[in-house]
């Protein structure tokens, strides 16, 4: 097959337009700021179709003005523009305004809109800002009853992505007060996320509490598990004093996804002793995935009995 260029469509004559548009007001910016953003404003008022992509482009250049208007001239954007695509780049751009106004708006957005797109682009603009309120928007957001489950979701993975001794302690609080399981799921996981702090001893509270639905304690044990700052004694001694079958599962594929000799230790032992023969199928099948020389030993004198 003959090799052909590859050639961009043309643009067309309003793209051509706007982008001579926005290279005169980037250089009037350069040149004068102050005057700049009165006429940034004026485009942003536009309504007519031809106008769209001039505003989308013209949220970057308004976004960096550190001008106290620059959050209510967002603002505007965000609440009257009929493009969705200018909406949402005018809550990113506030994410990164570093100015108290502009927290206060995203929260304005995440309080009274009711575009979901709208508020979930508030909570990762609002995770984006070093700032104490701005954290703790997110925290009673994800306290809020009658807030979009996924949306709280979402606000519990942004506080989990900031890894501070503070927010594990608020995760594992929140825990407790969460009726819904997906929610639980989700603070489980952005704990699993962090270090230290003895969270890793904490999931495994978790995975060991009576008081947990079955399923919960597995991915509480799953999640310990993965994280390493919990030696794998912790884990195999556990196998012989847990009487839940389910959980018993959950460990040996717990010692499946260590690469310690002591976890193939482990599943040789559950091989060869467990009285339960559908626990020692498992123990056997993540046996044969290892290449650890003692596991092939071990098939060789299983399949010669």
């Amino acid at each position: 097959m003959d090799d052909k260029l590859v050639t961009q469509p043309p643009l067309t004559r309003y793209e051509v337009l706007a982008n001579d548009v926005l290279a005169a007001l980037n250089a009037l910016m350069q040149m004068d700021a102050d005057r700049a953003l009165p006429v940034l404003k004026k485009v942003l008022e536009r309504r007519d179709e031809c106008s769209v992509t001039l505003r989308r482009k013209a949220m970057f250049l308004v976004a960096q003005q550190k001008s106290a208007e620059t959050a209510d001239i967002l603002l505007q954007s965000v609440k009257n523009d009929p493009d969705a695509e200018v909406r949402r780049q005018g809550i990113f751009w506030l994410g990164q305004v570093d100015a108290e106004r502009a927290t206060e708006v995203l929260q304005e957005v995440l309080r009274s809109s009711s575009d979901f797109e709208l508020q979930k682009a508030a909570l990762f603009a609002l995770s984006q800002q070093d700032r104490p309120r701005a954290a703790q928007i997110i925290r009673a957001f994800a306290e809020q009853a009658d807030a979009p489950e996924e949306l709280r979701s979402q606000a519990i993975f942004w506080i989990g992505q900031r890894e501070t001794g503070d927010n594990a302690a608020y995760l594992r609080s929140l825990y407790g007060k969460l009726p819904n399981q997906r929610l639980k799921e989700r603070v489980l996981f952005s704990l699993s996320q962090m270090h230290g702090e003895g969270i890793s001893r904490w999931l495994l509270d978790v995975a060991l509490s009576n008081n947990e639905p079955m399923e919960m304690r597995k991915k509480a044990l799953f999640w310990a598990g993965q994280n390493r700052d919990l030696s794998l004694v912790d884990f195999t001694a556990l196998y012989d004093k847990v009487s839940d079958r389910e959980m018993k599962e959950q460990l040996i594929f717990v010692y499946s996804q260590r690469r310690e000799a002591a976890a193939v230790d482990k599943l040789l032992d559950i091989a060869k002793k467990e009285p339960d023969r559908e626990l020692r199928k498992k123990a056997i099948f993540w046996l044969s995935q290892s290449h650890d020389p003692r596991v092939a030993k071990f098939l060789e004198e299983l399949i010669s009995q």
